[in-house]
C-alpha cells in the first residue's frame, strides 16, 4: 500500500478483555498473540465486568500488565485505556514508567477521563460530572510528564507513548491534539473521518504536527478488507480487535494476514 495518510505504518492489535477468564486461559492468549505477531495488546482498566454475569471473574489492569510484560517479548502493551481519576497522575507516571523498564520499552500509556459509574460507586471515587473528569484528565497530562522527566530512572521509551480515546470535540480532542501521541476513536468511516478532521484542527490551533499522532480503532471479528481499506485512506493505520475468552485466534490470523498484504511484507 502507498504512504499511508499520515505516514504511520499499518499495525493491528487485541484487546483481551480480562474478565470472566482465569489468569491461566489469559496468560497463554496473551502468549500465543505476541508469538503471532500481532504489534500490539491491550486490556482495560475496570474493576467488574462491563458485560455479561456482573459478578464473574475480573482482574485489574496495571497489575495483569505487568504480568503481560513478562509473558510477551514483541508487542506493545497497555491499558486501553486507563481511568485517569482512579489513580494519582504522579503514582500513575511511575506505574508506566516501571512497566516501561520490565517490558524493554514497550508499554503505551492508553488514558481517559473514565465512564463505568459502577467502578466509582464500589471502590469509593468520585464520579464527578463528564466536564470534572475531563478537566482532571486535562491537569493530570503535564504531572505525568514531569514525573518522567524528573524522576529516576528515565522511562527507556523518550517518550512513552500516550494514547487517549475518546471523540469530543471541544475537549477530549484537543487535549489529544496537545498531549497525545495515538488517538483512539470509535466509529463507522465518515463519523472516523470527521473526527480527524476535528482533530486536525485542534492541531493547527495547538500548532502541533498532525502527522505526530497515530490514529487507531476498532476491527470486529468477522471484518471486511474493503472496509479497513477505507479506514486506512481516511487516516487510521492501528487496528484493534476487542474480544474476551474464548479467544479468536483465527479471526486474529485474518487481520494479521491483511496487515501484512498492505505493507508489501
Amino acid at each position: 500500500m502507498a504512504q499511508t495518510k499520515y505516514g504511520h505504518q499499518i499495525r493491528i492489535g487485541v484487546q483481551m478483555h480480562p474478565q470472566h477468564t482465569s489468569y491461566e486461559d489469559y496468560a497463554n492468549g496473551v502468549r500465543r498473540f505476541d508469538e503471532m505477531g500481532v504489534d500490539s495488546i491491550f486490556n482495560w482498566d475496570h474493576f467488574f465486568p462491563l458485560y455479561g454475569d456482573p459478578q464473574g471473574n475480573h482482574f485489574e489492569g496495571w497489575t495483569l500488565l505487568t504480568a503481560m510484560a513478562t509473558l510477551t517479548s514483541r508487542a506493545k502493551i497497555g491499558c486501553l485505556v486507563t481511568c485517569n481519576t482512579y489513580r494519582n497522575p504522579a503514582l500513575l507516571a511511575n506505574m508506566a514508567k516501571t512497566v516501561d523498564h520490565i517490558s524493554n520499552g514497550r508499554v503505551i500509556l492508553g488514558l481517559g477521563a473514565g465512564w463505568f459509574e459502577r467502578d466509582y460507586k464500589e471502590f469509593g471515587y468520585d464520579f464527578g460530572t463528564a466536564g470534572s473528569r475531563l478537566q482532571a484528565l486535562e491537569e493530570a497530562v503535564p504531572t505525568i510528564l514531569h514525573r518522567w522527566e524528573v524522576d529516576e530512572p528515565k522511562p527507556i521509551q523518550q517518550p512513552i507513548p500516550l494514547l487517549i480515546g475518546g471523540g469530543g470535540e471541544k475537549k477530549t480532542l484537543r487535549i489529544t491534539a496537545k498531549y497525545a501521541n495515538i488517538w483512539h476513536g470509535f466509529g463507522d468511516t465518515a463519523t472516523l473521518q470527521h473526527k480527524m478532521e476535528v482533530l486536525d484542527n485542534w492541531c493547527k490551533e495547538v500548532d502541533r504536527n498532525p502527522n505526530e499522532i497515530e490514529r487507531s480503532s476498532g476491527a470486529n471479528a468477522d471484518f471486511k478488507e474493503e472496509d479497513l481499506d477505507a479506514l486506512v485512506e481516511t487516516g487510521v493505520t492501528h487496528f484493534i480487535m476487542g474480544m474476551q475468552t474464548p479467544w479468536n485466534y483465527s479471526a486474529v490470523e485474518r487481520l494479521i494476514r491483511w496487515r501484512d498484504s498492505r505493507q508489501g511484507r
